[in-house]
């Protein structure tokens, strides 16, 4: 048979007549087959057993190394590094790490990592482990139900576990204050928590902190604690005087924050999670704080307002009833027209919850209208001295006899004007010139006329005490005036003779002894006529008092 085609014969037609041996599979596949099935099953057993991949995010990747740097827990390795990137827009770095297995449970959404290394800080040297070893990542498992492969790693140790017993909650303050990750926060000196997280907010100029009160101190606090910054030495000068307050020894070198419930205020119900306070400058602010109810005036100062600052008091008779809230104040509003001078605006506020009303309903309206009763009786407010060593001036409120029923209400920048009296030193300024005035207007010719007159007669009286002050020289030094001192001893001595003369024993004597009886005896007898006269006086002309009174007859021619 020939198998050349014939004609007529189509392409299939000679496809079906060519003969096609049948395929056979060779045993010798069966070898590669079965390393291919075990490389296979290797593979998914390698994949099975390994743990999850997982990605970390750092601002900095300092002393991480791909495939030596590990990650733990309680110090038992539980996954290593094994890829370190930039990320695309070169903002931080990207690390690719390799878990052991069954370390699902472990990653949570709220589970921390933080980079392990020597530290020295004020708490003291941690990680010294490290230097030889070098950096490793240490893991703080979550607690969340849902878990995560993605985490955000930190520079800082956590200051408290996830899981941990306490309260958390939230600061704002205005200032920008030297307040750190770690800080301390005291209660009266001793340390119950620390700051988790310090953040600062552009748009509000704010900063807010995350704070961990450690249980059981969680109790502390409550809705009405106040907190605020505890520098390690507060010291103070003011109208109240010197005022130092120091904190604890930790605080004194870092400083931190401490946290109480002032006097003024209840106890309160206990704070809640994420609670949000605000966060002092310092204790006496924080106290000041407290005092959220209160009514503002102005006063229009005409006077120096040197010494009074912000957070001067407002005392009534030595009672505070009131803080000075701005010096100056809207300096650049319009004066009222009721006054002449330029006066320099401060706004003061007055506080009734210092009177001991804190706990009760404070109607506002009420307190305005009885301060306006008041002006009309003669409430003023003057600028008084605090403290001579600082110069610190203070707001004191007190009554004027003599100004009441001279009140005339003003406005100043939609705020009612506190009236006003001058100050200590004004009101010397203002007597004083009266004084000086008075002098102005006296008559100072006649007096110089009349005091030229006394000096003239003041020369001559002098001049006359001199020729008598010579004179009487003159007497002194003559040898008769001098002689006179012998003369008058001798005088003297004459008179002591004479004296001694009259001694008892001498015959002078008993002579003026006898005459004395003598005259005695005289005086005797001479009584009885005397008391007969006094009773009579006509015995001494007749003889018989009983006898008729003549009578007179005319002389005989």
């Amino acid at each position: 048979m020939s198998d050349t085609p014939r004609d007529g014969d189509t392409p299939r037609d000679l496809h079906r007549a060519r003969a096609t041996p049948q395929a056979r599979l060779s045993p010798i596949w069966i070898v590669p087959v079965v390393a291919i099935l075990i490389g296979l099953w290797l593979v998914y057993d390698n994949y099975r057993s390994r743990g999850p991949q997982i990605t970390l995010i750092m601002s900095n990747a300092e002393g991480i190394e791909a495939g030596s740097t590990l990650i733990k827990t309680r110090n038992v390795e539980v996954g290593r590094v094994e890829r370190v990137h930039l990320a695309e827009d070169l903002s931080h770095a990207v690390i690719t790490a390799r878990m052991e297995p069954d370390t699902d449970a472990m990653l949570k959404e709220d589970s921390r990592f933080w980079v392990v290394k020597p530290r020295i800080g004020r708490e003291g040297i941690s990680g010294l482990g490290t230097v030889l070893s070098g950096a490793y990542i240490q893991l703080e498992p979550g607690t969340a139900e849902d878990e995560a492969r993605e985490f955000e790693v930190s520079d800082q140790p956590p200051v408290a576990p996830a899981g941990a017993a306490g309260l958390r909650i939230n600061l704002v303050s205005e200032l920008g204050q030297s307040l750190r990750v770690g800080d301390p926060v005291t209660y009266q000196g001793y340390t119950v928590g620390r700051v988790e997280e310090a953040n600062f907010n552009a748009q509000t100029r704010r900063m807010h902190h995350r704070v961990f009160i450690e249980s059981p101190y969680d109790r502390l606090v409550t809705d009405g604690t106040r907190f605020w910054s505890a520098t390690g030495i507060d010291l103070r000068l003011g109208a109240d005087g010197i005022r130092v307050n120091v904190e604890s020894l930790e605080a004194l070198l870092g400083g931190g924050i401490t946290f109480g419930v002032p006097e003024e205020l209840p106890r309160g119900r206990p704070a809640a999670t994420d609670s949000t306070f605000t966060l002092y400058a310092d204790e006496e602010s924080a106290r000041q704080g407290t005092f959220n109810r209160y009514l503002e005036y102005v006063m229009l100062i005409e006077d120096t307002v040197r010494g009074l600052s912000r957070g001067a008091p407002v005392e009534f008779r030595g009672v505070r009833i009131g803080t000075v809230a701005a010096v100056p104040w809207n300096f650049t509003a319009s004066q009222p027209a009721t006054r002449d001078a330029f006066s320099i605006p401060v706004l003061i506020r007055i506080e009734p919850q210092r009177l001991g009303i804190e706990n009760q309903e404070i109607d506002l309206e009420e307190w305005r209208d009885r301060f306006d009763r008041l002006f009309d009786r003669g409430l003023r407010a003057s600028l008084k001295s605090g403290n001579l060593l600082t110069g610190a001036l203070f707001v004191d409120i007190n009554f004027q006899r003599d100004l009441a029923g001279e009140h005339t209400a003003e406005t100043f920048a939609d705020r009612s004007v506190f009236p006003t009296t001058p100050g200590g030193f004004a009101r010397i300024e203002a007597q004083v010139t009266a004084l000086l005035d008075k002098l102005n207007a006296l008559q100072v010719e006649p007096l110089l006329t009349g005091l030229d007159r006394n000096l003239a007669a003041s020369e001559a009286m002098l001049a006359e005490v001199r020729e008598l002050s010579n004179s009487l020289q003159a007497l002194l030094d003559d040898p008769a005036t001098r002689n006179m001192a012998g003369n008058l001893n001798t005088t003297l001595e004459e008179l002591r003779a004479t004296l001694q003369g009259l001694s008892p024993e001498s015959p002078a004597y008993r002579e003026l002894t006898g005459a004395l009886e003598r005259l005695e005896r005289l005086m005797r007898d001479l009584q009885p006529v005397a008391r007969t006269l006094n009773e009579n006086p006509r015995a001494l002309l007749f003889d018989n008092l009983e006898a008729s009174d003549p009578m007179p007859r005319a002389p005989r021619p």
